[in-house]
């Protein structure tokens, strides 16, 4: 020991023990924060859980959700543009997506717009919603890992998760040259340091130059790494879970072929030049300098082209997962809820007892049970178009997420097809007629085939005048109804009831008028409406007394013609 006194054993052991403390503090500090994240996270999952998701959506963010659907190559029957809006479907998936993460809601987007036409995966599907709602532990422990994945808001990462293999890749010469152009002027500085400096700052600056070019030509790849990375640490704890609706053994298999790939990829996704963090600033300086991430990047890519089918098999398993999470929230929000009974073959048939939509605050249930097609009449505001929509709604989630909202729900599986909320084309210089007939014609075209159509269609070529209207689409609603079709349709021309009387069974909303309100009670009824109150509603809404009496007498006159 007197060997170390000359330099002041006592003094340097006092440094190293301090310095061991500043250090065990720190880490104690940062395992405390992960603590107290990680209970923040799971309180706020806990308290979310089957209730309706408060978050507000931006245009652009929104629009990237669909894009995990609009780049996976199908041949699956999807919803078409014209049935989504009509049925207000972005709604009802806001209002489902109780997801954590970017895979979960893209997923939860894909199968709402994919019904499936036999029972496929479905079965599969009830057991994994049906065990999380039951299963509160193990669920929140996924929720708590699909929120370390995290959500890309406005940039839509699959838009180059997918196509990373035609990332643009530079040849690594470039940038090993880059870099040796460095090393060779900081060699001859070490022999002539005065005029040489100017060949060192001249290297580095090309060296920049040639790195910031070529990363702003990868960056939304890079952002894709990141993302890829977060789903890979996310998946192999999730792997470890005791979840027995998941594919454990492949998800395992899936992650571990990705073990050069993630070690290739330290210096890719680390490194950030506007953070306040000392280690992201010197990863990022040291990439600049010396080109570890676009180096890397190439193996990265090679990599990535050669285990994209395990990727896409871990996107589907979490995003399958997740879907059922949100799912079984929904059904919690929705405790008036029911399983659906789906016939792949058999006659027609269409029953769902108390069924309601899902997006009104009080709404008032309904019950059908029909064989054939159904023609709906009745005043404005009476209730058909709500009915056409939630009949319509309740096929496409009996078919996703296999779950309705009715007290029950029997039916065959249907493509759904739907004509309702149209209107002018103004930039394609379109009327309301001509975009009309396009929107029953692509129904017409594709009514044949081995699964039977469900349409739903509000006001058959209300675009056009009263005679044409009618004897155009009273034919039109004759093909509508051959074999494999049930359509459900809603007009204001009581004479379809009789021009379709034995192919068509009526039904009708009625309305109650006192003389100083009106009252509807929004029940479906059998039979054509027989009451016309349009001109007796001018009166309750004040229009003046003489407009009251010419209508009434024009009606009355018209009637005899």
């Amino acid at each position: 020991m007197s060997g170390y006194s000359n330099f002041g054993l006592r003094e340097l052991l006092s440094a190293v023990a301090a310095v061991a403390a500043v250090f065990v503090v720190f880490i104690l500090i940062l395992l405390y924060q992960k603590y107290k994240s990680r209970k923040r996270l799971m309180a706020k999952i806990r308290r979310e859980w089957g209730r309706e998701p408060e978050r507000e959506y931006d245009p652009t963010e929104y629009d990237c959700i669909s894009h995990y659907y609009l780049n996976r190559d199908t041949d699956e029957f999807q919803i078409d543009d014209i049935t989504w809006n009509d049925l207000d479907m972005d709604r009802i998936f806001m209002q489902m997506n109780h997801t954590r993460s970017f895979i979960g809601e893209s997923s939860l987007y894909y199968r709402l717009r994919t019904p499936r036409l036999a029972q496929g995966d479905l079965e599969e599907f009830e057991r994994a919603v049906s065990w999380f709602g039951t299963h509160e532990k193990e669920r929140e422990e996924l929720e708590y890992f699909f929120a370390k994945i995290g959500k890309t808001g406005r940039q839509s990462v699959f838009d180059y998760i997918f196509s990373l293999t035609e990332a643009p890749v530079d040849n690594p010469l470039i940038h090993i040259g880059a870099v040796a152009l460095i090393f060779a002027a900081v060699a001859v500085l070490l022999f002539n340091p005065q005029p040489d400096i100017l060949l060192l700052l001249s290297a580095v600056g090309v060296s920049m130059w040639i790195y910031n070019r070529s990363k702003m030509r990868v960056a939304p790849y890079i952002l894709a790494c990141t993302a890829i990375e977060k789903v890979l640490q996310s998946a192999e704890q999730i792997a470890k879970l005791d979840v027995v609706t998941m594919k454990r053994e492949e998800l395992k298999k899936a992650v571990g072929a990705f073990g050069k790939l993630r070690r290739s990829m330290f210096f890719l996704v680390s490194g950030d030049a506007n953070s306040d963090n000392f280690l992201e600033l010197l990863l990022a300086y040291l990439n600049n300098l010396l080109h570890i991430d676009l180096l890397q990047f190439g193996v990265v890519v090679r990599e990535a082209a050669k285990h994209i089918g395990e990727f896409e098999f871990i996107v589907e398993e979490i995003g399958r997962i997740e879907s059922a999470i949100a799912v079984a929230s929904w059904r919690v929000l929705h405790e008036r809820h029911a399983v659906p009974v789906l016939h792949e073959d058999g006659e027609l048939c269409f029953s769902a007892q108390g069924m309601y939509h899902p997006l009104i605050r009080e709404p008032v249930a309904n019950s059908v049970e029909t064989d054939r097609c159904l023609l709906l009449t009745g005043s404005n505001a009476s209730g058909k178009s709500t009915f056409l929509k939630t009949a319509a709604l309740q096929a496409i989630l009996a078919q996703t997420i296999h779950t309705v909202t009715a007290d029950s729900y029997e039916a065959r599986y249907f493509r759904v097809f739907s004509s309702m909320a149209l209107r002018d084309d103004l930039v394609g210089e379109e009327s309301y007629y001509m975009v009309e007939i396009r929107s029953l014609k692509r129904i017409l075209d594709r009514r044949a085939g081995a699964v039977p159509v469900l349409c739903c269609i509000d006001e058959v070529l209300r675009g056009t005048n009263t005679v044409e209207r009618i004897a155009a689409s009273s034919q039109i609603l004759k093909c509508m109804a051959e074999d494999g079709v049930m359509c459900i349709a809603a007009t204001h021309d009581i004479e379809l009831t009789y021009l379709l009387e034995g192919i068509y069974r009526n039904c009708h909303f009625e309305e109650e008028i006192t003389d100083d309100n009106i009252c509807f009670d929004y029940k479906l009824r059998e039979g054509r409406a027989m009451t016309r109150n349009a001109i007796r509603l001018l009166a309750l809404m004040g229009f003046e007394e003489r407009i009251i009496q010419d209508a009434e007498w024009m009606a009355e006159h018209v009637s005899k013609m």
